[in-house]
């Protein structure tokens, strides 16, 4: 399938929604009813095609942008676009694929990780908290761990959902991967109380930092 037009595409995304999927979605902010595991499939087919990609992206709709970051080429867009992009991003799911699969592979990625993260609009700061958790874990050199644990103590317990979600994810991250914070981690963890009541399903691993924490460093070491 190759030179597909926009108007194909969005016809095909058309009879793919489902109603069923789309109230499921809904409970997470995600305004689309495209079953995921269909939506890769598509873009199985699509391969890249970045022309495609910026096309679907304009329209907005939700599946479609989803859809986009599947068949782009992360290294063709600028560190400009990537930020427009992400204020673009209006549901959680957009969101996160951006982060994960478009910016994580660019080469402007350190350079947004900084100023996401000062970002005032916390949910633009929760992608820099992201792209922090990131290099805590593959390339921690030249972060300020302490530093970072510092504004998690002061800051995590009263910010928005998704900015604490996300520097939840950074406290958990340097208390798994690094030995020689993990009691302060954990003690914070403990502390601030953060998803410590969050709906965990059986055989899952809570994000509750302290419990997270352990039960990762527990399956390393057996």
């Amino acid at each position: 399938m190759s030179e597909t037009t926009l108007t194909e595409v969005l016809a095909e995304l058309a009879t793919l929604d489902n109603p069923k999927v789309r109230s499921v979605n809904a409970k997470h902010g995600d305004d689309h009813g495209v079953n995921l595991g269909k939506l890769r499939a598509l873009a199985k087919r699509l391969k890249t095609q970045q022309p495609l990609a910026l096309e679907l992206w304009a329209t907005n709709d939700t599946a479609a942008q989803l859809l986009a970051l599947l068949i782009c080429r992360p290294k063709d867009f600028s560190r400009e676009q990537l930020d427009a992009m992400l204020r673009q991003a209006h549901a959680p799911k957009t969101h996160d694929w951006l982060v994960n699969y478009v910016v994580k592979k660019s080469a402007h990625v350190e350079e947004l990780r900084v100023a996401w993260k000062a970002a005032a609009d916390p949910v633009v700061a929760s992608a820099g908290w992201a792209l922090t958790s990131e290099r805590i874990a593959k390339s921690p050199q030249g972060l300020d761990l302490p530093g970072l644990l510092d504004v998690i103590e002061a800051q995590m317990k009263e910010a928005p959902d998704r900015l604490q979600w996300a520097m939840n994810q950074a406290l958990a991250t340097i208390g798994i991967e690094h030995p020689e914070h993990r009691a302060r981690a954990l003690e914070i963890g403990e502390r601030l109380e953060v998803l410590k009541d969050y709906p965990t399903p059986p055989n899952c691993t809570s994000p509750f930092a302290p419990a997270w924490i352990n039960e990762i460093v527990r399956r390393k070491e057996s």
